[in-house]
C-alpha cells in the first residue's frame, strides 16, 4: 500500500474549515477591483462598496465549493501530454521570480540574464518530473506592460512544451496573453479543451484582492483557465502567530477567492494552492527551512483533499544560498513530508536562499530528492517480488542467495529498487580512484548537457510568424501607452 502521512485530524479539519467561514462572513476581504465587487454582490456577497470590503455568507462559499470541478487535466504543447489532477499523481513547477542566479561558473550570486532565463527553461523542459512551469528566474526585463508580456509568454512557449501557469499583470496583458494562446493552440475551443495555461492568483495577506491582478483574471472570461489561487501568508507577519491560525488565515483567502471565480464562471477549474509560510523569528525574513514549513506542506493538502481540490504545495524551500548539506537536508525534510500527503503540485526545486536564487545544480539534485520522496510514498507491496516468498525460501534453502532468481531480474526493472540518477554509490576504492568525484560537479554536467542538447519542440507551420506579428502589435501598444 502506499504511504500516506496525516498532520491534521478530522476535527481540526472541520475546525478550521468554520473559523474560516467565520473570518469571511464577518470581516471578510478587501476587493480593490469594483468589477469583482459587482460580480460578488450579484453571487449573493454583502459588499460595502465605500471601503471596498466583500464579506462572504456561508451560503456563497458552499455554492461556490459545490460549483468547482473535482477532477480536470492540465495540457501544453507536447503531444499526449497531460496531468491529471485528483489522481493520485504529482509533478513538480520550479518556484518563481527569483531575483538572482547563481553562476555556475564562478560561484557567485548575481543578477539574471536572459540566458539565464532561456537555459533554465530548456532545462525543466527535459526533466519529466517537472510537469509545470512558473518564470523561475527573471528574465532580465521585467517592465510590466503589453509588450514584454507578450515576448515573454512567446518565448516560454517556444523553449518549454509542457503545462505553463503564469501570473498575469493586468487586464491589458491579459487580452495579449489570450492572443498569443490562440495563436499557439488554434482556437479558443482548444484552449478550452486542453488547459494548457493557468493563471497563478494571489491574494494579498491578510485578506486582500488587488485590482489589477483581479481585473486581469476577469478579463479572461470565457477561455476556461485553470487558476491556482496561491495567497502567501507568513505566519508572524502577514498571517496571525500559530500554525492552525496560519492555515485558517490562507485557507480563508483561497475560499474567498473563489467565490470570485466560481461567480464569474461556474464550473472554472481550482487548484487550491496558499503558500503557507513561516517568518524566522531573529529577523522577521521569510524562514523557507524550517520545519514549521514541512508541517504546513502537509496541512495545505489536507486541507484541499477535505474540499475535493486538487492541490498545489509550496512548502519546499531552503534558507541557506548555496547548494550543499544545509540545503539538502532542509529540502529533503520538507518535501518528504509534503509529497507524503499526496498533493498534485509541488513547487520549488532549483530555488535557494528563501526562493530569491536559483540554482541549476539545486535543480538536478532536487529532482533527485522529489524522486527519492516519491519512492517513499508509493510504499511497500503492489505485487513485485517472488509470487511465492514461501516456495522461494524453500528452493534456495539456508545460506543461498535470490541473485539470478527471475523475480529478483523483475523486482529490480520494476522499480522495488530505487535506482539513483546522481551521486555517488560505488565501493570505496572505485570512489578513490575516481578522484572523490563531487555530486555537485556532477550536477553541473548533468544541467548543461540537458540545456546544450535540448531541441525545443518546434510550433506549427505558420505559428512562429503569426507570434511575431503579435508581439510587433504589443509592443506599439506599449509605446502608445
Amino acid at each position: 500500500m502506499s504511504t500516506l502521512l496525516r498532520v491534521l485530524s478530522d476535527a481540526e479539519i472541520s475546525e478550521i474549515h468554520e473559523r474560516s467561514l467565520a473570518v469571511l462572513a464577518r470581516t471578510g476581504m478587501r476587493v480593490d477591483s469594483e468589477r469583482a465587487r459587482r460580480i460578488l454582490e450579484a453571487a449573493g456577497a454583502r459588499v460595502d462598496h465605500a471601503d471596498r470590503r466583500v464579506r462572504f455568507p456561508r451560503s456563497l462559499v458552499e455554492a461556490s465549493l459545490d460549483a468547482a470541478p473535482r477532477r480536470f487535466s492540465l495540457g501544453g504543447r507536447r503531444d499526449g501530454f497531460e496531468l491529471q489532477m485528483n489522481a493520485g499523481e504529482c509533478t513538480l513547477m520550479p518556484d518563481g521570480e527569483t531575483t538572482t542566479f547563481y553562476d555556475p561558473a564562478t560561484g557567485e550570486r548575481r543578477a539574471p540574464t536572459h540566458k539565464d532565463w532561456a537555459d533554465a527553461t530548456r532545462l525543466v523542459d527535459t526533466m519529466d518530473e517537472v510537469g509545470c512551469y512558473w518564470q523561475m528566474v527573471t528574465a532580465g526585463d521585467e517592465t510590466a506592460d503589453p509588450g514584454r508580456s507578450a515576448r515573454h509568454w512567446r518565448d516560454v512557449h517556444a523553449l518549454f512544451s509542457k503545462h505553463v501557469q503564469d501570473e498575469i499583470a493586468g487586464p491589458r496583458e491579459a487580452a495579449w496573453l489570450l492572443r498569443i494562446l490562440e495563436a499557439v493552440y488554434g482556437s479558443r475551443q482548444r484552449v478550452r479543451r486542453l488547459h494548457p495555461f493557468s493563471v497563478l492568483f494571489c491574494p494579498v495577506s491578510p485578506l486582500a484582492m488587488e485590482e489589477a491582478h483581479t481585473d486581469a483574471y476577469l478579463a479572461t472570461a470565457g477561455w476556461d483557465l485553470p487558476i491556482a489561487i496561491m495567497p502567501m501568508p507568513m505566519m508572524g507577519t502577514s498571517a496571525p502567530a500559530g500554525l492552525t491560525s496560519t492555515v485558517v488565515s490562507g485557507n480563508a483567502e483561497v475560499l474567498g477567492a473563489l467565490c470570485l471565480v466560481q461567480a464569474m464562471a461556474p464550473g472554472t477549474p481550482v487548484l487550491y494552492a496558499p503558500a503557507l509560510a513561516v517568518m524566522e523569528p531573529r529577523t522577521g525574513r521569510w524562514a523557507g527551512g524550517g520545519p514549521e514549513h514541512a508541517l504546513l506542506g502537509a496541512a495545505t493538502t489536507e486541507m484541499g483533499r477535505f474540499y475535493g481540490l486538487p492541490v498545489t504545495a509550496s512548502n519546499g524551500g531552503t534558507d541557506h544560498f548555496v547548494t550543499g548539506i544545509q540545503s539538502a537536508y532542509e529540502r529533503t525534510m520538507s518535501w518528504l513530508t509534503t509529497v507524503l500527503s499526496a498533493p498534485d503540485v509541488i513547487i520549488g526545486p532549483g530555488s535557494l536562499g528563501g526562493a530569491s536564487t536559483l540554482c541549476l545544480e539545486a535543480m538536478v539534485i532536487d529532482v533527485e530528492v522529489y524522486r527519492a520522496c516519491r519512492r517513499v510514498a508509493r510504499g511497500i507491496g503492489g505485487g513485485i517480488g517472488e509470487p511465492d516468498v514461501v516456495g522461494a525460501l524453500d528452493a534456495v534453502g539456508p545460506v543461498g542467495d535470490f541473485l539470478a532468481r527471475r523475480a529478483t531480474r523483475d523486482a529490480v526493472r520494476g522499480g522495488e529498487w530505487f535506482m539513483p540518477r546522481i551521486g555517488w554509490h560505488g565501493p570505496w576504492d572505485r570512489f578513490e580512484a575516481a578522484g572523490r568525484p563531487d555530486i555537485l560537479d556532477e550536477a553541473r554536467e548533468k544541467a548543461f548537457a540537458a540545456i546544450n542538447g535540448h531541441r525545443p519542440l518546434p510550433f506549427d507551420d505558420g505559428v512562429d510568424a503569426a507570434l511575431d506579428q503579435i508581439v510587433r502589435d504589443a509592443e506599439a501598444a506599449s509605446l502608445a501607452g
